[in-house]
């Protein structure tokens, strides 16, 4: 497609000429999704409201790996078992940030060295990722080494021979169900891989972030198969440590999550765990238990979210259908779940369609966010998370959006960009 760079100019500084402010920068639940929850709020209203199915007063000390009813949800949820689940707070990303601590200050197996002692720590981080991710490596001074996304997950050719040939690599993220950004979810073999390939160093874990198991936009979704049950038949379900929470069930500012693992490990962690806590905010464990009674709870709410959703990914859809396609070296991704949708752009675009909508008044993600360290070699890959503005505000930041692309792939063609 030939761009009129001079036309999309004029059409770029109508655009700049709005003052408008719009955030398309993370992916994060609407107003109208968190409205949905507000029984929560009132799930527990008294005293008396506050004693577990076993008789456990949740407004005391105790319980560090959670209540039963939440355990149980959180089992329902993963396709695993109550004495495999720790319940924690709010936040999943808070588990992955302990655990990799832990792992620094006093490893992961006993009789082994803390990772913090060893002369170089590296992980795997598949990219397109999570930068939240890469930013727990970069502030544990842990070395990252980037692995690419295939249709099926992470490449696991290059996975299997760099885990086998270094024992400096002691991690790897994954985001198994519709991954962050790319919305792939990994194949059974890709899941089978991970839990039969041969590791040079014994305290090898994989961070399974399962942060979207249920978060579907088709009533098609995507099937994982469960890691750590699968694990067991390799003897290797040491290895994995699963995360998940109802940050994009209920309230990702007052959700529960849940760190799972094997049992060996559970004990280990809990061991830990006691010296840091004396137990999580059992009461709103409670709230969640008491609003999810069934599983069946759980997809009902996840319907609601799918209904309102699902519009904003078509609407993106559409709008990049029809002003981008047949622009070279422009693609995207048609996610069946998650929060986003990964827009591939010519190399060395990305920073300039970002540096050009921000300064018009939309708010990307960082261009180099999909990379560790923030830097994208390629500069090719941003990051579109359509969930949080309303569907008004949607329709007003897509057409400036596309002016933004349009016009840097014009400047590539017309070598203003090198």
């Amino acid at each position: 497609m030939e761009l009129d760079i001079n036309a999309l100019r004029t059409e770029y500084e109508e655009f700049a000429s709005r003052g408008m402010k719009l955030d398309m920068s993370r992916g994060k639940p609407s107003k109208e999704q968190l409205d949905t929850m507000e029984r929560l709020l009132t799930a527990v209203t008294c005293n008396a409201d506050c004693i577990s199915e076993n008789g456990v007063d949740c407004r005391n000390y105790g319980g560090l790996d959670g209540i039963d009813e939440a355990k149980r949800l959180f089992a329902s949820m993963l396709g695993l078992t109550m004495p495999e689940i720790i319940v924690g707070g709010n936040s999943s990303l808070n588990l992955m940030y302990d655990t990799v601590a832990r792992a620094m200050s006093h490893g992961v197996v006993d009789g082994m060295k803390p990772w913090a002692k060893y002369d170089k720590v590296s992980f795997l981080c598949p990219v397109p990722g999570y930068d939240r991710h890469f930013a727990i490596c970069e502030y544990f001074n842990i070395n990252m080494i980037n692995v690419p996304m295939t249709s099926e997950g992470p490449d696991m050719d290059i996975v299997e021979r760099l885990v086998a040939e270094d024992e400096t690599i002691k991690g790897i993220w994954c985001t198994p169900k519709y991954s962050n950004p790319t919305g792939i979810t990994y194949s059974d073999d890709t899941v089978r891989r991970f839990a039969s390939m041969k590791t040079a160093a014994a305290d090898f874990r994989v961070f399974w972030d399962n942060a979207y198991v249920w978060h579907d936009l088709t009533e098609h979704p995507d099937y994982l198969l469960e890691v750590l049950n699968e694990a067991k038949k390799y003897g290797t379900e040491d290895r994995f440590f699963i995360f998940a929470s109802t940050s994009k069930i209920t309230f990702p500012g007052a959700g529960i999550s849940c760190i799972a693992s094997s049992s060996a490990n559970v004990k280990r962690i809990l061991r830990e765990l006691s010296v840091q806590t004396i137990g999580h905010d059992k009461i709103n464990q409670l709230r969640h238990a008491r609003v999810f009674r069934t599983f069946d709870d759980i997809k009902e709410q996840m319907a609601v979210h799918l209904n309102l959703i699902r519009p904003k990914f078509k609407l993106v859809r559409r709008y990049f259908r029809t002003e981008l396609s047949g622009i070279p070296g422009v693609s995207w991704t048609r996610p069946n779940g998650g929060y986003f949708i990964t827009l591939y752009t010519p190399k060395h675009t990305a920073k300039r369609i970002v540096a050009l909508a921000a300064d018009a008044g939309l708010k990307l993600t960082p261009a180099g966010a999909t990379h560790p360290y923030g830097v994208n070699p390629d500069d090719d890959v941003i990051r579109i998370a359509p969930t949080y503005p309303p569907l008004d505000e949607l329709e007003r930041a897509l057409p400036l959006l596309c002016c933004c692309i349009k016009l840097a792939c014009a400047e590539k063609q017309s070598s203003l960009i090198d």
